[in-house]
């Protein structure tokens, strides 16, 4: 339904401030120097697409603003939010550590050239394979999460392994419920009643180096009172020469949302180890979403469009490459790429083309008068989009391209049919 309004204003320029850093609009929409539209006709779509001067900055300003107030502070990328090992290589490269939460992702983060001296293992139900590739590859840090990663390192470890345990401080984050890792239900570390015991235990195995305690939240943390209060409750369990207090830092997906900013998040954490544990210690954070988020967009192609009660809008994409809306409600802010000032605005139901009517990108979103071929563009896809791809419909996941000083990059191959049967046994 149209709105009666036209689109005097290109939709990249009021989503601006939550496109990546590069973006520019003279005519076409450009990021890191490519028009995504050259890039929509040479990789095809969907599409994920990375600035990476936008990405190397964000790291940047995580070591700056954390060092400013906490010198030496060890800043991990929790990379279950981007798991891919082009783009991941980059944060190496800008001095990021890596926090993995799996064998799998361990391999990922080696291959992207991260020292393994600087990569954490965490996870609440590591494996003997999870936990003896780490000691292979000489991890730095492994976080215990409770006494059966105890038991498999004190079978499988042969020579000193630095641990922290994780702790349960019983301090909810004020985020969706999925999402929320500090209530006292949830699955992740061990209760503030169980902990002396088990780091009673700790002290005596041996090869098992204690270097404090790790406690983590939840993730898009839009309220950053948490971790003063997650500090205040693990401070009662003794001095330790290092503590990780998660990362978790919310972000903007649409320009009307509001969230902290990264050196709001470095003065509520640095502060919290401050006040209540100490000035002198190993400071370890990990923040994800907020390193990757807004330095990624997808590009899609329209495949149709109906107009009756609702206006449905369909791409070529949709839950199989972004199951964000679907699990936690994410809301984005797509836009028809390079439309013409003069369209018309419509309220659309944007949606993919999977065999499921929760497929819904986004609801009643305004869209410039959308027609069948037109490229669509959602920013802040750069967190969890990819990490949660999948093959739904028989989908064929896209391909990542790094974008820079106008050079347009693969960095990731789209899957084929044949990747599509590749571990099948016929």
């Amino acid at each position: 339904m149209a709105n009666g309004s036209s689109d005097s204003v290109p939709g990249a320029m009021r989503v601006l401030e939550v496109l990546p850093r590069t973006a520019a609009v003279d005519g076409r929409l450009t990021i890191g120097g490519c028009a995504l539209a050259d890039v929509a006709a040479t990789f095809g779509t969907p599409a994920f697409v990375v600035d990476e001067v936008s990405l190397r900055a964000t790291a940047r300003e995580y070591r700056e603003e954390f060092d400013r107030r906490h010198p030496g502070t060890d800043v991990h990328f929790a990379s279950k939010a981007l798991p891919c090992a082009p783009v991941t290589r980059i944060l190496a490269e800008e001095g990021l550590g890596c926090d993995v939460a799996s064998g799998g992702e361990l391999a990922i983060a080696l291959a992207a050239g991260f020292d393994p001296a600087h990569i954490l293992l965490h996870g609440n139900a590591k494996s003997d394979r999870d936990i003896g590739d780490a000691l292979a590859a000489g991890v730095g840090v492994i976080v215990i999460d409770g006494p059966d990663d105890v038991d498999r390192l004190q079978r499988l470890a042969t020579a000193p392994q630095k641990v922290l345990l994780r702790v349960n401080p019983a301090v909810p984050g004020v985020t969706h419920t999925a999402m929320d890792t500090g209530s006292p239900e949830a699955k992740f570390g061990v209760s503030i009643e169980e902990a002396p015991r088990l780091l009673e235990r700790m002290e005596r195995v041996e090869h098992l180096d204690l270097l404090g305690l790790h406690v983590h939240i939840g993730s898009q943390l839009l309220d950053l009172d948490g971790f003063s209060r997650a500090a205040e409750a693990i401070a009662a369990l003794g001095d330790f020469g290092t503590y990780d207090l998660g990362g978790g830092l919310g972000i903007r997906y649409r320009p009307e949302d509001g969230a902290p900013t990264i050196a709001d998040y470095a003065e509520a954490t640095v502060t919290a180890l401050h006040t209540h544990l100490s000035r002198e210690a190993q400071l370890i954070v990990e923040p994800g979403r907020s390193v990757v988020g807004r330095s990624m967009v997808t590009l899609y192609s329209v495949v149709t469009v109906k107009r009756g009660a609702l206006t449905h809008v369909a791409v070529d994409g949709g839950m199989g490459d972004n199951l964000e809306p679907m699990l936690y409600g994410q809301r984005f802010a797509p836009f028809i790429l390079d439309a013409d000032r003069g369209r018309q605005e419509e309220i659309c139901e944007l949606v993919g083309h999977h065999c499921e009517s929760g497929d819904v990108l986004e609801r009643g979103v305004a869209l410039a008068t959308p027609q069948v071929g037109d490229h669509v563009v959602v920013p802040v896809t750069g967190a969890y989009c990819y990490s949660l791809s999948n093959n739904y419909n028989g989908a064929r996941r896209p391909p990542v391209v790094i974008c820079r000083d106008g050079d347009a990059r693969l960095a990731v191959r789209r899957e084929t049919m044949d990747d599509l049967l590749a571990r099948s046994i016929l």
